[in-house]
């Protein structure tokens, strides 16, 4: 083999190593160590010693369902080993990995607006948009430190044992308890629970932000003594439905689907006057298994293929609306993020939750508790 066409050999397996397609060990068994070191060394590859790469996420069935859909294929595709880590990554645990001075995680499945603030604190690194493409998703979808990787709803479900098809469409018909008597079951944590209360007040859609949390608390007090629960955890919310002691709730969407599934339909809901909101995919600031391999994995989760198939698992809908063209009348019908069923619904606000949320998560606390 001629000196040129070696090193044509090894520029190939450099641009290789730079996609994502072959690991350190292959580079160097396939051509020999120092013949391709060095030059691997000038061209700016980053191996990182080969340390597994950790995605962070909320545990659970999430555990299974990321490996199915991302982790496995993109370890399949590139030779870089995944291990997911299920202990859910909140601002507080991304904060305590880099004050360790030893962080050991690397990508995380977080909130948005999570993203934006942890981004401005440099506790996030900037996300490479030359490997991955932010054109996959809606440019809203979309910060200098996070770009969505699913989508999600939180709809209102009622018993229809007691309310037949005709259950609460609006969030004033929520927080109508002659129209529609019984327990009703919130959200603990606020998220969207501002907003239904606004509407519920009068105030129109399009001038919820900024948020009056004021005016958002003292429409909350109205319905307190009829809320008998605020969830802390999806299961709690499905319980509560599953046992007929709410008559109706503010819960996600993945969880209404079950309920409805489950219950083989006693228990309905829509999409109608729901909020849509996304997690982000976001890389902690000097991550141990390098830069590189973490941008590489969130392209690959933005394909369409993963997206359907996490979809399929959990029913989080897809932030690559190519995925759509993958669903079938079926699922597209239960897709939050569907055209027809984004017209239905209310964005959050990622911004306004980065600037207040510590102060309006305060208050709505210390309303719940008096």
């Amino acid at each position: 083999m001629s000196q040129d066409h070696q090193r044509d050999c090894i520029e190939v397996l450099i641009e290789k190593a730079r996609g994502g397609q072959i690991n350190r060990r292959t580079f160097i068994q396939a051509m020999g160590l120092l013949a391709a070191v060095p030059l691997a060394l000038r061209s700016g590859i980053s191996w990182s010693a080969d340390k597994p790469l950790v995605v962070v996420n909320w545990g659970g069935d999430a555990l299974t369902a990321f490996r199915s859909a991302w982790t496995d294929t993109f370890t399949k595709n590139t030779g870089i080993q995944v291990r997911i880590d299920g202990a859910g990554p909140t601002e507080g645990a991304i904060r305590s990995q880099l004050a360790s001075g030893q962080p050991s995680w690397d990508v995380v499945d977080v909130e948005s607006y999570s993203a934006i603030v942890l981004g401005k604190e440099k506790i996030l690194q900037p996300l490479d948009y030359t490997v991955i493409k932010r054109d996959q998703v809606a440019p809203v979808l979309a910060s200098d430190h996070g770009i969505a990787s699913y989508q999600f709803s939180y709809v209102m479900a009622w018993d229809s044992e007691k309310f037949g098809d005709n259950g609460p469409k609006t969030w004033a018909d929520f927080w109508d308890v002659k129209k529609f008597p019984g327990k009703r079951t919130l959200y603990k944590w606020m998220n969207g629970m501002l907003e239904a209360a606004l509407l519920a007040d009068g105030v129109p859609a399009d001038q919820l932000y900024p948020l009056d949390v004021v005016r958002a608390l003292n429409k909350i007090d109205e319905i307190k003594p009829h809320v008998l629960s605020f969830w802390s955890s999806g299961a709690e919310s499905q319980q509560l439905m599953v046992d007929g002691e709410v008559s109706v709730g503010a819960i996600w969407h993945t969880r209404a689907k079950l309920l409805s599934e489950d219950t083989e339909g006693r228990v309905r809901w829509s999409f109608d006057n729901g909020f849509i909101n996304s997690s982000s995919w976001a890389v902690l600031s000097a991550n141990p298994a390098g830069s590189q391999p973490a941008m590489q994995f969130i392209q690959h989760a933005l394909q369409p293929e993963g997206q359907l198939k996490l979809f399929e698992l959990l029913g989080n809908g897809p932030s690559n609306s190519a995925t759509e063209k993958l669903m079938s009348a079926e699922q597209l019908q239960a897709n939050c993020a569907s055209p027809e069923n984004l017209k239905k619904q209310i964005a959050l606000n990622a911004q306004w939750y980065a600037d207040h949320y510590s102060d309006a998560l305060e208050q709505y606390l210390t309303r719940l508790s008096k």
